[in-house]
């Protein structure tokens, strides 16, 4: 059966979908979100397990998040200054879609690096020898790779 020709207007921008930010879909926001949902935390607090990340970049993230009022920002009258990020009840709502995120990536990750090494003609990589490799994540937790 043939397909039905996908609607050129299907991402039209009066359609309330496309006016919705889907920050949790860039590399970095959702990172941010679980840095941030046990409170409030100051810049350099969450360069520590974002180190990957540049400063400009982290920067960047946050004033998107921030725009679409996913966090906010205080910043306290002291000297040295004082800057913290905290989650809106918006941004808290982003928890729930971040640990589903998570669940699947868990499920599938050796999946997904089993597609990349045969993808880029690596064939089998590190673990699938039957040993369970661990990978560390960002956040502490501890999962298996490909293995």
């Amino acid at each position: 059966m043939p397909k039905q020709p996908l609607d050129p207007d299907m991402f039209d921008p009066a359609c309330p979908s496309s006016a919705v930010p889907i920050r949790i879909g860039d590399k970095w926001t959702a990172l941010v979100v679980v840095c941030l949902a046990d409170g409030p935390r100051r810049f350099s607090e969450l360069r520590v397990p974002m180190r990957r990340v540049t400063p400009k970049v982290l920067t960047e993230t946050l004033r998107a998040m921030e725009r679409d009022g996913m966090l906010t920002r205080t910043q306290y009258p002291e000297i040295p200054p004082r800057v913290e990020y905290e989650l809106t009840e918006l941004g808290r709502s982003l928890l729930d879609l971040v640990a589903a995120c998570r669940t699947w990536g868990d499920k599938h990750l050796a999946d997904v690096l089993a597609a990349r090494a045969a993808h880029s003609g690596e064939g089998a990589h590190p673990g699938q020898d039957g040993g369970q490799e661990r990978v560390r994540c960002l956040d502490g937790r501890q999962v298996a790779d490909a293995g």
